[in-house]
């Protein structure tokens, strides 16, 4: 555990740390009120943190003195790339893939073709975990505009591919 943050005899101390110029008390120390803020969150600073207040003259029992809470910072996902993997001629099969290169947790996959004929896919065609739509036997009547949404509880972002039979 590193010390980042802390109030001893009426002094703030922040710890030189990547952390210094995003955190600090949220409140001043006399509303009793010891919460702590992070501006401009990173992935990095994902995990526990710990607090521990001691009171001077008071009796400390280890297991009364001490808040612990687990930080998962949420990452959008980068701008996904769309590829088309094989021949477009009728007849052939071809696979469409989707990827983004970040993205806590990890993006889930979505394929759709675009109006005039919007076409929503389903598994088997369609890996969402992967971000691949496998076509089938094409014919001219599926070419058009093919749009991935690479998605997670932090964002989502959009590539598409024209696929010309």
């Amino acid at each position: 555990p590193v010390q980042i943050l802390s109030y001893l005899g009426g002094v703030v101390k922040v710890e030189e740390t990547d952390m210094k110029p995003r955190m600090g008390f949220l409140y001043p120390i006399q509303s009793h009120n010891i919460s702590m803020f992070i501006n401009a969150t990173r992935e990095q600073d994902s995990g526990q943190y710990l607090c521990y207040v001691n009171v001077v003259d008071d009796s400390i029992r280890l297991d009364k003195n001490v808040g612990i809470i687990n930080l998962s910072v949420l990452v959008p996902p980068a701008a996904p790339t769309c590829q088309l993997h094989g021949s477009a001629v009728v007849g052939n099969n071809v696979t469409l893939s989707c990827s983004s290169k970040k993205g806590k947790p990890s993006p889930m996959y979505q394929w759709q073709r675009e109006p005039p004929t919007l076409q929503v896919f389903f598994p088997p065609a369609q890996d969402r975990a992967r971000g691949t739509l496998k076509l089938t036997n094409l014919s001219l009547e599926m070419s058009g505009v093919y749009v991935c949404r690479a998605e997670n509880q932090a964002g989502s972002k959009n590539c598409s591919i024209v696929l010309e039979v």
